[in-house]
């Protein structure tokens, strides 16, 4: 039965700093030496993005070898990776360009400025049954904010607690402000004509929303969905376990679309339907775990733990047919002890500095890799 899985992939985005929390920019440095790895607008962060794998086995070490690389780069410099997905410890009144030849990149800078320097996790899940990819779109946006209240890791902004559990996406700039809940392929496409036509976006990647169908000439040739929600996920075990989650839903609403694509099922109509994500999205960025969502079958409102929880009891008969269960495990530890935005601001509120918890954070991030790669060499 594993043969059912999806080919899935990863872009990363990460900070570099000192292993005091600092931010120190060198992603012209890196691309020139490590020329698999991509610039982002700001110098402070970068890109990577992994190989599609169908098999879980595969993705963890896709996962882990360029950021071995990485800090085999960064060591000498005396330079590490950095946890979380805001500027938690920088400088986000100065935008660091990281190609000032570049003119998209003066067009951000001067259109949202540091809003856009975060990181996160993209999710891709490969998808090539059009109608089924935008059944798919229905159901993971209208179920977005669970994704990044498992993964909220950005409660800093400027060394400071901002209130919000994900900072990145409080801040982050949605474009274009409305994203319809696309019917099929034919509506993407006439939306995407029209909002190019009249520059509300710039180009056919300007789309930054929650999830989107991507694929190798968008709009018109797509393959796969991207999940573009979650804060960066430093753990690769949590990440696979997320991944696991999402493509369970998919493959669940792959095999029943009647009982699982939103537009069939739901009590509201595709406008309702837009609001309450927007609505949960934002509510999960605040709150993440302890957030009140509301659910898409009917509008009610239901506890964002407890929507997760009854989701891993529903996915549990359809995880161990293909062999999925035991990658699910880390999610019941996030629900017990929460994600890293809320064990972060626990420790702070017992009289951690936000310069201790980052610290501590860069350790940790550290350790985690290296527990792997001794389990693996044990294996």
């Amino acid at each position: 039965m594993r043969n059912q899985l999806l080919l899935k992939g990863f872009e990363v985005e990460l900070f570099t700093g000192r292993p005091s929390g600092e931010h120190v920019g060198v992603a012209n440095e890196v691309k020139r030496d490590l020329p698999d790895f991509v610039t982002e607008p700001d110098q402070r962060n970068l890109e990577y993005i992994t190989l599609p794998h169908a098999q879980y086995q595969c993705l963890r070490e896709a996962l882990l070898e360029p950021r071995r690389r990485l800090r085999e780069w960064l060591a000498p410099r005396h330079l590490t990776l950095l946890p979380g997905s805001t500027l938690s410890l920088g400088d986000s009144s100065r935008f660091e360009r990281s190609d000032l030849s570049n003119s998209y990149h003066q067009l951000i800078e001067t259109s949202y400025g540091s809003k856009v320097v975060t990181a996160s996790i993209h999710i891709n899940l490969g998808l090539e049954d059009l109608p089924l990819l935008f059944a798919a779109l229905r159901l993971v946006r209208c179920e977005a904010a669970l994704f990044l209240s498992l993964s909220a890791s950005s409660p800093f902004l400027d060394g400071s607690i901002t209130g919000a559990h994900s900072q990145r996406w409080s801040q982050f700039p949605r474009t274009p402000e409305h994203v319809p809940l696309f019917i099929d392929h034919n509506h993407y496409v006439a939306w995407v004509e029209e909002n190019l036509a009249n520059g509300v976006m710039w180009n056919e990647r300007h789309l930054w929303t929650s999830v989107r169908p991507n694929g190798p000439s968008r709009p018109y040739d797509l393959n796969r969905l991207e999940l573009r929600i979650c804060d960066l996920i430093t753990d690769p075990n949590l990440l696979l376990a997320v991944t696991t989650l999402l493509e369970l839903r998919v493959l669940s609403l792959l095999k029943h679309p009647d009982k699982f694509d939103p537009l069939l099922v739901s009590q509201l109509n595709a406008r309702e339907l837009e609001t309450l994500s927007e609505k949960n999205d934002v509510s999960a960025s605040q709150q993440s775990l302890d957030a009140t969502l509301y659910h898409w079958c009917d509008g009610s409102p239901v506890l964002c733990r407890d929507w997760i929880e009854k989701l891993l009891l529903e996915m549990s008969p359809l995880a161990m047919e293909l062999g999925l269960e035991d990658y699910l495990l880390p999610l019941h530890l996030i629900l017990d002890q929460g994600n890293q935005a809320i064990q972060w601001l626990h420790h702070c509120a017992l009289g951690k500095s936000v310069e201790d918890v980052l610290q501590d954070g860069i350790e940790t991030m550290i350790s985690e890799e290296s527990q792997i790669q001794r389990s693996e060499v044990i294996l």
